[in-house]
């Protein structure tokens, strides 16, 4: 019976879609050029014709992948965005993580969503704070990660001192796949370690499709004709990396141990094609994904799929909000009835989406990978599991406790029912926490980032036409608390309701004006569970 299934048109048929498909985000620390090699890579799928550099961004062209107007102003990107492109015979779904100094929610969800990911490090500062945040997210779940190099056409950090940051200050192995000749106003091109193939490099021109001329191996006289006298580095680079660096080991990439590396110049076109043809090539096909029951394979028929991110106003003339699912398995077809398991209801999906940043577009079917946009309106939460079948609740889309919080002032009166909305649907994206004090009236936000208190801000007033300040209060962390023994959490809530809240989903929170009143607290109350993470009902 099995064997049935196996070769059955349909299971085919979904394997193939499966093996085409590549869903991965990009991380980095600000400024290392994300959003620049974003826009590359979506060049080279024909998704867009032209990019916006990031300095054009004051003239009005803002980079594709930044559409709410806070990310204009700045030059940086705060939310996540969804991108799907094709190369070669390759469906890709990029995500494009918040790339400012601040940290979200919403960055750790998204890299739940993700199969692999590309490290962008810049080749002048070496690795840097968000960095070190990000690959730790990552290995949260072993996920597989190239690395590029970027910014060569600058003078930057010797490529093997790039490679020992690497290494040491994020545990991870370098593999080398090619390797730079010169750099800044000596760049002379890269050398593809693997292929033995030569880019060479000319400022001022663009490389849709770089020139590779290929040879025999390094010691090839075509080199000395090419590189002159920067020849002889070059090989001595390559002999050095041949005794002393770690050769790719695809087995190793795939668990999460070691990083291929890529050398190249974002903003000049340079090294990305070699970076997006290797990467289509060793980046796994969607994986199997952990339920609260068993483990769910990519391969099998039945459909079934998770909610990892919610956006209002993404089209601020319709006042929108949209969930962004992940397919897990089977197929989904636009039309399909599926359970909606947190509220145990059965719900048509009529008009999915799929995403070009801001463009949008209805999707008739869409495969394990891929991220599709559904209609919310109110219902629907991040963390929230849909199937065809079979009762699923996949696992691991975490809340975390906020470190920062700010108390909400109205300067008008007259908008609080506006606030409360705008408040309420903006938490629901999970970018920000809300929380209601047991003993005031006053909604006190929590954030993982504290940039994101000025989103809110600027959103409240550019969505919800609501102008609101925030100020200070006097809390310095928040825990999620519960019990076993209903007695002793009454106790606790009677001894404690000064510092009680109930978050959006009515959990009970305990928010303290210390680190050392939150250990006492823990310490006096030991029949009571205080949670740093929560995961989405």
């Amino acid at each position: 019976m099995e064997s049935a299934v196996d070769i059955s048109p349909k299971n085919r048929s979904n394997h193939a879609q499966i093996e085409r498909r590549r869903t991965f985000g990009i991380i980095s620390h600000p400024d290392a050029g994300k959003t620049t090699l974003t826009e590359k890579l979506l060049l080279f799928g024909g998704a867009i014709q032209m990019a916006g550099s990031v300095k054009a961004r004051k003239t009005g062209l803002h980079t594709i992948s930044d559409w709410m107007a806070i990310e204009k102003e700045r030059g940086i990107s705060v939310t996540s965005s969804v991108m799907k492109f094709n190369y070669r015979d390759y469906e890709i779904n990029l995500l494009d993580t918040p790339g400012h100094q601040d940290f979200s929610e919403d960055t750790y969800r998204v890299l739940t969503a993700v199969d692999s990911a590309v490290m962008v490090i810049d080749s002048v500062k070496g690795v840097e704070p968000q960095t070190r945040k990000l690959m730790e997210v990552c290995r949260m779940r072993n996920t597989p990660i190239l690395t590029f190099i970027n910014k060569l056409d600058r003078e930057g950090m010797p490529p093997l001192d790039i490679l020992a940051d690497i290494e040491e200050t994020l545990q991870i192995e370098c593999a080398p796949m090619s390797w730079p000749v010169g750099m800044g106003k000596s760049f002379k091109g890269i050398y593809n370690l693997y292929r033995k193939e030569m880019a060479l490099f000319k400022p001022g021109r663009d490389y849709p499709a770089n020139d590779m001329i290929t040879l025999h191996d390094v010691g090839d006289p075509l080199l000395d004709e090419m590189l002159g006298s920067q020849v002889d580095e070059l090989r001595e680079n390559v002999a050095l990396l041949e005794e002393a660096a770690s050769p790719f080991n695809l087995r190793d990439f795939l668990k999460g141990s070691q990083t291929p590396v890529f050398f190249g110049s974002a903003v000049n076109n340079f090294g990305v094609r070699e970076l997006l043809d290797t990467f289509v090539e060793i980046a796994p096909a969607p994986l199997p994904r952990p339920t609260t029951t068993r483990m769910v394979s990519p391969g099998e028929d039945a459909f079934s799929g998770f909610v990892f991110k919610i956006q209002a106003n993404m089209d601020p003339a319709h006042r929108d909000r949209l969930a962004f699912m992940r397919v897990c398995s089977g197929c989904f077809i636009r039309g399909m009835r599926v359970r909606h398991h947190r509220i145990g209801k059965d719900v048509l999906i009529s008009n999915p989406i799929i995403f070009m940043a801001q463009e949008r577009e209805t999707v008739d079917r869409a495969w394990p990978g891929d991220i599709i946009g559904i209609h919310n309106h109110g219902t629907i939460k991040i963390g929230d599991t849909f199937s065809e079948k079979e009762p699923l609740k996949y696992i691991g889309i975490p809340n975390f406790a906020p470190e920062h919080f700010r108390r909400v002032r109205l300067k008008t009166a007259l908008k609080s029912k506006q606030l409360q909305k705008g408040l309420v649907q903006l938490a629901e994206e999970g970018a920000v926490q809300l929380f209601r004090p047991v003993m005031e009236s006053a909604f006190i936000l929590g954030a993982v980032g504290i940039l994101q208190f000025d989103v809110v801000i600027a959103r409240l007033k550019a969505e919800y036409g609501v102008d609101a300040a925030y100020e200070t209060v006097g809390y310095v962390a928040a825990r999620w608390v519960g019990s076993d023994d209903k007695k002793r959490l009454a106790d606790f809530e009677k001894m404690n309701r000064t510092n009680l809240a109930l978050d959006l989903d009515g959990n009970l929170t305990y928010l303290a004006a210390s680190e050392f009143r939150l250990e006492r607290v823990v310490k006096e109350w030991p029949e009571i569970t205080f949670m740093r993470t929560r995961e989405h009902d």
